[in-house]
Formats: structure tokens, C-alpha cells, sequence
């Protein structure tokens, strides 16, 4: 984890929770532990090189090549604003993990859609919550609400694992422009995958239709792309789909690619 996240999670102890929409009732968490070393550290030149064979693979190839490798030691992060990654590792590892985030700060529509794509393929699921919840804290510092909702559940989720996947793709932002299908995570000391890296928003909503998935219904009343909802708002038409995250902040990103 990058020094000023560390800082951000750091700001944020001994605050407390507001009243908030959650997935479901649980037990109050531990305070946040350290990700565990991978048993065994790669070769950095070796995922390098599966990671450009990649780059012309069907997603289902590299999640096959992860889960072959790595097992129950690979979670899959999804934030729940489609199922497209879902369904294609449910092609190869029906019994992997899925993490989702549950900031607190969902729309209730991501919260009912988590639990139809939950319902629909019977998804190993595990939902991690804030261990520090601080209340309404993104109306004065959204990076250290990010990074209590956010980074500091991932780390939690991730604990014990040699390996994350993620739904990031390089289009949505400058940051993510060269991010690579395999690689190093070095902030948690475990290999990442991104299956779906080389795909655009028309190939996403493409296999959609393809596969006759069920859609986030905020996509339908003018939603780009899909956070808590605070911070979330509608787009206009040409804009780009994460125009609407963070409006007129600057802000970019949430810390969990960083």
C-alpha cells in the first residue's frame, strides 16, 4: 500500500458509523491486518512474458491460467456494476471467491443487483465491510473515505492470498492506460490479474447482450460508471461513462489500483 493510503486509513481511526445501506448484518470486523507474503514470489520476467502471450487471449484463457496456478489462493474483486468478469470466470472456476466491497454507501440498486447475480450463479461470496466507518467523511475528504470503504476492506479480503483479479480495463482511465493482464502487485506482495484489461465499454456491453446478463439498472437512468452514491452522479450524453464519479473533484481514482 502506497504511503499517503497508509496516511489516509491512518486519518481515519476511532471514527464511527452512520446509518448507512449494507448488503446484510455482520459481526463487527477486526481492525485491519497486514496482507500476507505470497508463499512463493514470482518470477517478474516470467509474468511479463504471460502477460504480453496475453494480450490477444480470451479473458477465460487468463482466468483459467490463474485459477490453474493459484487456486482458491485467487480472489476476484467486483464492485457489482455488471457481471461480465463474474460470468466469465464462472466458466472456468465456478467455486472462486468472489469480494465484494461493501462500502456502506451503495445505492440500493447495487446492493439488489449483488444479490441477483449472487442468487444467479450461486457465488462463493464474500462481502467485507469498514472496519473504521467514518461518518459522512467524504463530504470533507474523499481520499480518506475511499481508503477506509475501500482499500482498507480489500486488504482485508485479500489476506492469505497469493493472487487478486480485478475488472479494471485500460480504457477507463489515464492511470489504467498500460496497466498489464498479469503483474506484480508490489503495495501487497501478490500477483494481479486484469482478464478484461484489452476491452472496451462496446465489448463490455457487447458480451452483455451476447449472454443475455443481467444489467445494473443505474445503467439505464443515465448511470456511466457506478460507485457509492455520494459520490456518484448521472452523465450527459457524450460524456465519458466515469465523468460522473467524483464530479468536479479532480479525483480519478479510488486507491485500489494504485
Amino acid at each position: 500500500m502506497s504511503a499517503s493510503l497508509s496516511r489516509s486509513l491512518a486519518a481515519a481511526e476511532g471514527t464511527s458509523a452512520a446509518g448507512a445501506l449494507s448488503l446484510s448484518e455482520q459481526p463487527a470486523l477486526a481492525p485491519l491486518a497486514p496482507v500476507a507474503a505470497p508463499h512463493e514470489i514470482p518470477d517478474l520476467g516470467e509474468l511479463a512474458t504471460v502477460s504480453k502471450e496475453f494480450e490477444a487471449a480470451p479473458a477465460t484463457t487468463v482466468i483459467k491460467w490463474a485459477w490453474e496456478r493459484f487456486g482458491p489462493d485467487v480472489t476476484l474483486a467486483s464492485s457489482f456494476q455488471d457481471c461480465v468478469l463474474i460470468d466469465l470466470a464462472m466458466q472456468v472456476a465456478p467455486e472462486i471467491e468472489i469480494a465484494f466491497l461493501d462500502t456502506q454507501y451503495h445505492f440500493a440498486e447495487t446492493l439488489w443487483y449483488v444479490e441477483h447475480v449472487r442468487e444467479r450463479y450461486d457465488l462463493n461470496l464474500n462481502i467485507v465491510r469498514p472496519a473504521i466507518d467514518p461518518d459522512d467523511r467524504w463530504k470533507t475528504d474523499i481520499d480518506t473515505c475511499c481508503a477506509a470503504r475501500k482499500v482498507g476492506p480489500l486488504e482485508r479480503a485479500l489476506v492469505g492470498k497469493d493472487a487478486w483479479m480485478s475488472g479494471l480495463r485500460r480504457e477507463e482511465t489515464p492511470a489504467r492506460a498500460n496497466a498489464p493482464i498479469v503483474s506484480f502487485d508490489l503495495g501487497r506482495g501478490m500477483v494481479k490479474v486484469n482478464p478484461i484489461a484489452t476491452w472496451t465499454e462496446h465489448d463490455v456491453r457487447q458480451y452483455e447482450a451476447d449472454r443475455d446478463l443481467p444489467r445494473h439498472p443505474l445503467h439505464d437512468r443515465g448511470y456511466g460508471s457506478i460507485g457509492c452514491w455520494p459520490c456518484t452522479r448521472t452523465i450527459e450524453p457524450g460524456e465519458d461513462p466515469r465523468a460522473g464519479r467524483w464530479s468536479g473533484t479532480g479525483k480519478l481514482e479510488c486507491g485500489l489500483h494504485q
